[in-house]
């Protein structure tokens, strides 16, 4: 990476915004949730107090430890927090910059040229949704500790000891009072440091999980080069090395690393100042339209486009790709209050420069990986345009109501708020759910055998598929590129399927589809799986239903045990039931148990998708094996 210069560091740059008050009282404001979201945040917020001193190229270790009792250790090896008087509040600097928000090195002062984290509320607000919160800090010949609770000085400031070296260790116990959950999920945690390490090549971050005794190391020289090569471990690759680039003008540091497979979606990935950038923005469009231009200008030069050829579009040139975008800025201007979007215009140009210059350099000198990926772009081009001409009947048939799906039984409500359309498997239970439903405002459409495995099929192919064609209608907004969230006819999309391992696939292969070409139905949390029962219990005339062995055995131990008049029925498949019984365990609003399908990371989903709909054998293999003891109810 390119060095940065290195900065002072003392009481004098630690400035002052606000008060703490508001923390406890509105947490979701600054962590995003009181659930399992908010509580990995904590640690987020600390671990990039100290990625932000890697930065400045000043911590090279970063140790997180998860403790039996769910309370977390983060050590690094940085300059350590000042440890003098603050002058301006007149208390130790510490003190200040735990117990008051908005108090960082990152406003101005001079502290930090570049930082991530939420720009100095990180510490405080950690610290004020902690039931304990210990701060340690070697510094200067001395080791230093203060400890809070609840965003209160609980301990007042004092030096311990003596010692050699530098570093600041934060421990901190999340608080009961104010957290849903408290249990530390260890694969969430890795995968975020894991990043991390991608993103900050040469930094060396330690997990370890006390309660299940598991540790890792990561650190990668390759640095996003690597990450790019990680992300595309279970595909087929294109070329073997990542393309990697990097630049720097005034304080603009910007890495893009980029490697294509022989897939047919995208996946970008977008960082500023460490930060997941899942919206984009100013550093992801420059990208985009360096790659467009120079691709399409090393295919004229070429001879792989003529002159009077059309341009490859971006979408031809980015099918298969895996690209990681990284840049690192003095003043990152964030849109919205996520920041989840950059906004520096000028970062765009910056981006483009770099990129485009790097990329040209690296095709000039690599012809055939050149040749490659330009033939895969003009594959690319043909069934787009085939695809095209497939989405125009689609769209044809959504604007002619009367030529919605045959087999489609609608409801009689068209308010999309209200409605509800449910993906059957098989004619049978399609009968009984259009039987059983309730017709003002739940659909059924019943899909005949598994739908196509879409991951290893082009858009033109899919569209040729009629159940696929079948729910695109039904659904009425579009697909792909022209997908429109706001046009869906149905606010939930609930997959019905037996509770059985050919039902399990079906899920999958929607659940790929929706991902892959309908992405925004799963992100904003549209999509469900209804919780069909896996037994009905009958004693004395009265039927009871249960839906995992664990319920089973409550039931009867509920009616008394089992005896001469007790009959278990295991249902294999929604088909066993007639509509009253599927109205009544599965479809009633009053009584029903869905499941809402939500993907808190698009890395991991890509991933899993990759895994299990992909090519390769032992990837799936080892998933499935590493995931078995996961899985509840497992019917082979």
């Amino acid at each position: 990476m390119i060095e940065q210069e290195k900065q002072a560091y003392d009481e004098s740059q630690i400035q002052v915004l606000e008060g703490l008050e508001a923390v406890r009282k509105r947490p979701g404001m600054y962590i995003g949730s009181t659930g399992s979201r908010g509580l990995h945040h904590l640690v987020y917020e600390i671990v990039d107090n100290s990625i932000d001193e890697a930065l400045q190229g000043v911590c090279k270790n970063i140790n997180v430890t998860i403790h039996v009792d769910n309370s977390i250790t983060v050590v690094d090896d940085g300059r350590g927090m000042p440890v003098g008087i603050h002058p301006k509040m007149g208390k130790p600097t510490i003190e200040v910059i735990m117990t008051v928000l908005h108090a960082g090195g990152k406003f101005g002062g001079g502290g930090y040229k570049v930082s991530g984290g939420l720009h100095g509320v990180g510490a405080s607000v950690v610290n004020a949704l902690s039931e304990i919160c210990e701060v340690i800090v070697t510094r200067e010949g001395s080791i230093w500790k203060q400890t809070f609770s609840r965003g209160h000085v609980k301990s007042d400031f004092e030096k311990i000891g003596e010692a050699e070296g530098h570093g600041t260790t934060v421990h901190f116990k999340p608080d009961a009072e104010i957290f849903e959950e408290l249990e530390y999920d260890y694969d969430t945690l890795a995968q975020r440091l894991r990043e991390l390490a991608f993103l900050n090549k040469g930094i060396k971050i330690n997990i370890k999980d006390e309660r299940i005794d598991k540790k890792e190391e990561f650190c990668y020289e390759g640095g996003i080069k690597s990450f790019v090569a990680y992300l595309n471990r279970n595909k087929e690759k294109l070329h073997e090395e990542p393309i990697y680039v990097e630049g720097q003008k005034d304080e603009y540091i910007v890495e893009v690393a980029l490697q294509y497979n022989d897939g047919y979606v995208e996946n970008l990935f977008s960082f500023a100042n460490n930060i997941d950038t899942v919206e984009g923005g100013t550093h992801l469009v420059g990208f985009k339209a360096a790659l467009t231009r120079v691709f399409n200008d090393y295919a004229k030069k070429f001879g792989h486009l003529k002159e009077s050829d059309k341009n490859l579009s971006g979408e031809d040139i980015r099918e298969g790709l895996t690209a990681v975008v990284s840049v690192k800025l003095t003043d990152p201007q964030f849109e919205g209050q996520t920041k989840t979007k950059l906004g520096n215009t000028e970062v765009r140009s910056i981006v483009d420069t770099i990129a485009g210059d790097g990329i040209s350099v690296f095709l000039e000198e690599n012809p055939a990986v050149g040749k490659i990926i330009i033939d895969k772009a003009l594959l690319a081009a043909r069934a787009r345009d085939a695809a095209r001409k497939a989405r125009e009947l689609t769209r044809k048939s959504v604007l002619e109501r009367t030529s919605l799906p045959g087999k489609l039984a609608d409801c009689s409500s068209k308010d999309p708020d209200e409605c509800e359309i449910y993906l059957v498997e098989g004619d049978s239970a399609g009968g009984s759910a259009k039987q059983g439903r309730n017709r003002r405002f739940q659909a059924i459409l019943p899909l005949r055998g598994k739908i196509m495995n879409v991951e290893k099929q082009r858009l033109d192919k899919i569209l040729g598929y009629q159940e696929i064609r079948s729910m695109i209608t039904a659904f009425g907004a579009g697909i792909g590129k022209d997908f429109d969230v706001e046009k869906i006819r149905y606010d939930r999309i609930i997959i019905m399927t037996d509770a059985d391992v050919d039902g399990a696939h079906i899920r999958t292969l929607l659940l790929t589809f929706f991902y892959r070409y309908m992405k925004e139905l799963v992100e904003n949390g549209h999509v469900y799986i209804a919780q069909p029962p896996l037994y009905k219990i009958s004693k004395n005339k009265k039927d009871f239903y249960a839906y995992n062995d664990k319920e089973k055995d409550k039931v009867l131990a509920d009616i008394g045990g089992q005896d001469n008049n007790t009959v278990i029925q295991r249902y294999k498949g929604l088909g066993e039931m007639d509509a009253g019984q599927l109205w009544e365990t599965t479809m009633d609003p009053e009584k029903r148990t869905l499941l809402q399908v939500a993907v808190e990371d698009a890395m991991a989903a890509d991933e899993i998708f990759t895994i299990l709909m992909g090519d390769k054998v032992e990837p799936r293999r080892e998933f499935i094996t590493e995931n078995a003891r996961k899985v509840v109810n497992l019917d082979i």
